[in-house]
């Protein structure tokens, strides 16, 4: 299993991610909860693999806690090479982040599988996953933004609703996550955020 960060302990199974495994993330903020998953095992010392994602705000991942001295960014690959390159990923990363193209052939997809099964490596692919059928399927759906106060202030924090499912999910569990929190990491959603942190702060887009 790769690590966690704490506050996903009682999400998935086992409290980690499984090695040679696919997470999905779709919703709203299938972005940002990619980066949190991937924040644990990075912080833990695992390298992560970014592929194609040039919108991807590395100020925002390491406020999630991604350590950015152990990320490498891959670009955009063509379509007929997507799984040639994330196979590759695999090799020098313990977690792969990925967007999946739109159209992908059942060949390329048992490629990937087989090698992050030899690897021991996982593959997050934010966004849609047609063609894929991934091991757990995680769905963030913002709730609400704080911050804003009698009609003025700023973005503080977003409530997210995450709830778990897949072929390898057990049962269905929802939790809510502060995703960012106040201070841009994620945290489990209980007092309202603006009592946590009352200064305000910009947020990072993702």
């Amino acid at each position: 299993m790769l690590e966690l960060l704490p506050v996903f302990h009682g999400l998935l199974p086992q409290g980690g991610l499984r090695r040679g495994s696919t997470v999905a993330t779709g919703g709203g903020a299938a972005m940002s909860l990619a980066l949190a998953l991937a924040a644990g095992p990075s912080a833990a010392g695992s390298w992560l693999a970014v592929v194609g994602l040039p919108s991807v705000g590395l100020a925002a991942a390491a406020e999630l806690g991604v350590a950015l001295e152990r990320v490498f960014l891959v670009a955009e690959p063509p379509v007929r090479q997507w799984a040639e390159v994330v196979a590759a990923a695999a090799e020098g990363a313990e977690v792969v982040l990925a967007r999946a193209p739109d159209a992908v052939r059942a060949a390329e997809v048992r490629r990937v599988q087989a090698r992050l099964q030899a690897r021991g490596a996982v593959l997050i692919l934010a966004g849609p996953t047609a063609g894929w059928g991934p091991d757990l399927e995680l769905t963030a759906t913002p709730l609400a933004w704080e911050g804003i106060g009698d009609g003025h202030g700023r973005l503080l924090a977003r409530r997210v609703r995450v709830a778990l499912d897949g072929r390898r999910a057990g049962r269905p569990v929802e939790r809510d996550y502060w995703l960012p929190g106040p201070e841009g990491r994620v945290a489990e959603a209980g007092a309202p955020a603006v009592a946590l942190r009352p200064r305000a702060r910009p947020l990072a887009a993702g």
